[in-house]
């Protein structure tokens, strides 16, 4: 019988707390926790785990251990990567001396851009892609909300490979079904699908209406889906955003009509709690994930001759939000870029150990 996998999670904030801390209380997997931000690293380490709650109830203490990229000597079998995408570059360098071949790797970050950063490290049938319909918010270091329920929660899981996903649930790699089973133990909610380009782009239109329009109006998805313009809002974000990917060629999982209710139901039954990552990283200063959601629609569009002008105009208005924020709470713009800095100065400390693509 093969042994259980073991996992380790890069990046340990709301959402790689989550997936890691309900893998090791529902699947009862060995985690460990990597993050490059100190003060979560250092309130971690000191209570030695995390408070977590869900829904705001239930908060308890589970255990963990975490390190930062130098300090990490483990041989996890299979990566978790939930770093923010502005960061991610400077985060896989530095755990890119952890890298060996025989491991694999899976990321459901918000955006597009991460599996081709990580391609550079682990070949494409050495990657695992996701989406994910979970949300989670940190309240500070090392204590961590999560929201929606166990069956609120939803997600796809993809190999990077286009000839592995194709083969679908049924062909599905081993160590794919794995980490499959090892989810739906987690009350993650997993399905295989085999269409790769079509579930990211997808959830990117889903997050480029509910992420960026309430991190915008700095509101919760409850508070959008219960105005009158809520729908027609979502119709027209999400109608631009399926045109520009049919100039392009991409079929997407779902139609407009089922990514519009998608949406709604979303934030109005499933988490109207719910504030988006996206909303935390303005509150804090730090840059948000825009131009990889509603500014890669618009960008997809220009490549195929189509001008994705409310995706281009949302994009816009939320730097003007960064910009407003950073205007009127210097303080805490300069704590981010300060925080920011001291991350990007640690240099890795050795070269890239795993295959490359």
């Amino acid at each position: 019988m093969a042994k259980d996998l073991t996992y380790a999670v890069i990046g340990a904030g709301g959402m790689g707390t989550q997936f890691g801390v309900l893998l090791q209380e529902f699947a009862g997997r060995h985690v460990d926790f990597i993050d490059t931000w100190q003060a979560n690293v250092d309130a971690v380490r000191e209570k030695g785990g995390y408070y977590v709650s869900q829904d705001e109830k239930d908060r308890h203490f589970v255990k963990a251990r975490i390190f930062t990229p130098e300090e990490y000597d483990g041989d996890p079998d299979v990566w978790i990567v939930f770093a923010k995408q502005v960061q991610l570059d400077i985060v896989l360098r530095r755990c890119a001396h952890l890298f060996k071949e025989h491991q694999v790797v899976f990321s459901a970050m918000n955006g597009y851009g991460h599996f081709e950063k990580i391609n550079r490290y682990f070949p494409k049938d050495h990657i695992f892609g996701g989406t994910a319909l979970i949300g989670a918010v940190v309240h500070g270091p090392g204590d961590v909300n999560f929201t929606g329920g166990a069956t609120a929660k939803a997600m796809n899981l993809c190999s990077f490979d286009p000839e592995v996903a194709a083969r679908g649930a049924q062909g599905a790699p081993e160590i794919e079904k794995r980490i499959f089973d090892d989810f739906t133990a987690a009350t993650l909610n997993p399905t295989i699908v085999d269409n790769f380009q079509g579930m990211c782009l997808a959830k990117i239109v889903f997050n480029s209406v509910l992420n960026t329009l309430c991190t915008m109006y700095q509101i919760r998805f409850g508070e959008f889906a219960a105005h009158p313009a809520s729908t027609w809002l979502t119709q027209r974000l999400v109608d631009e955003a399926y045109t520009a990917a049919e100039k392009a060629g991409i079929p997407l999982l779902g139609t407009r009509d089922s990514e519009v209710a998608t949406i709604l139901h979303t934030a109005g039954v499933a988490h109207p709690l719910h504030y988006p990552s996206m909303y935390q990283d303005l509150t804090t200063g730090r840059p948000t994930e825009v131009d990889y959601i509603n500014g890669y629609i618009a960008k997809l569009g220009r490549e195929h001759g189509y001008e994705c002008t409310l995706h281009e105009f949302v994009t816009q208005e939320l730097h003007l939000a960064e910009h407003a924020f950073a205007i009127h709470n210097p303080e805490i713009a300069a704590a981010a870029k300060a925080e920011a800095e001291a991350v990007a100065a640690v240099e890795p400390i050795s070269q890239i150990g795993g295959a490359a693509a």
